[in-house]
């Protein structure tokens, strides 16, 4: 397994992730003992940058990793997440990054976790009515007691990483990128790149869109919550279709599968990106694994950017609640 570091002086970690998420939660129905096998042989394959968060299935996502690398702990680089606040029965009930709330919320990842420590803990969404200095003293003090080693930050704007880097050093920031959302090229990625910050990329297959293998909205589950994003609505369907049929033919001549494609073009962003695409399945796992292996000319980059350039896929990224929960 190839391997990449968070920024000039941070932690070496697979080249490619795996985000736990769709293990417990949005993506319709799942499997906890297949899930727990795709993570042993993500283990297998040498993927052992973990990717959970507790408000995922709230808190079971945590208790199925944790139930999955018990056996396995030394080998793993375990992220998790803590923000969005969720009810027991799932609602949604905030944002909170008060010094009290990460205190307890990071008490209850390392307890369903079953683990002594975090290898990296981000915050989810930044808490606007908190200021960001506050948030990141708190973080700070769990790395002073051995709770957790690094620091990270999720869908945070330039100045707040900024601020908070200032406080205590980010070890890596996690945004959308994908060929379909490329909104971190034009700031966050540079001000990471100047603050020596790795950064790491959800949704790098547009939650699956940019694999091929959804060509109507009907596949989705019922309970599918990719079915509220407008994106997969209406119109925007099959305008972001017609482009992934372009992503698909190019794919195709030259020999690697579309997932592995747009696997590669977030690869390619720089030397301290990592993907971490989800799945629950194996067989996507290793297809995804061989992306490591596809590398893209100049003459293929910009055929890329002529197809899907920024700002080329129909409709918001989340919908208009949580759209607003960006730090922009």
């Amino acid at each position: 397994m190839q391997t990449r570091t968070l920024g000039p002086s941070g932690p070496t970690v697979s080249a490619l992730g795996l985000g736990c998420m769709g293990m417990s939660d949005f993506y319709g129905a799942h499997d906890d003992e297949q899930s727990i096998g795709v993570i042993h042989h993500a283990l297998d394959r040498g993927v052992t940058f973990l990717d959970t968060a507790d408000m995922y299935g709230t808190g079971r996502n945590e208790e199925l990793v944790g139930r999955a690398i018990a056996p396995r702990r030394d080998e793993v680089f375990l992220a998790t997440k803590f923000g969005n606040e969720r009810a027991p029965n799932g609602d949604m009930l905030g944002i909170r990054g008060d010094p009290a709330y990460v205190r307890s919320a990071c008490e209850a990842s390392l307890r369903r976790l079953k683990v002594d420590t975090i290898d990296l803990y981000y915050q989810h969404r930044v808490d606007r009515s908190v200021p960001i200095e506050e948030t990141v003293g708190a973080m700070a003090e769990l790395v002073a007691q051995g709770k957790v080693r690094f620091l990270g930050l999720s869908e945070a704007a330039p100045e707040t990483i900024r601020r908070a880097h200032a406080v205590h050093p980010i070890t890596a920031v996690q945004t959308e990128l994908s060929l379909w959302s490329r909104d971190a090229e034009a700031d966050v990625l540079p001000t990471v790149c100047e603050l020596g910050i790795g950064y790491v990329a959800y949704s790098p297959l547009g939650r699956g869109f940019l694999t091929g293998q959804i060509r109507s909205p009907d596949d989705f589950a019922a309970d599918d919550t990719r079915r509220l994003h407008p994106r997969f609505q209406g119109e925007n369907f099959q305008r972001n279709l017609d482009l992934v049929r372009e992503i698909e033919r190019m794919a195709a001549d030259k020999g690697c599968s579309a997932a592995q494609l747009a696997l590669a073009w977030v690869l390619s962003r720089g030397d301290d990106v990592v993907p971490i695409p989800g799945t629950r399945h194996a067989g996507r796992l290793d297809e995804n694994i061989a992306a490591l292996d596809v590398q893209l000319s100049r003459e293929e980059l910009e055929r890329l950017d002529q197809i899907l350039p920024p700002g080329a896929a129909a409709g918001d990224r989340y919908h208009a609640r949580g759209m607003t929960q960006i730090d922009a």
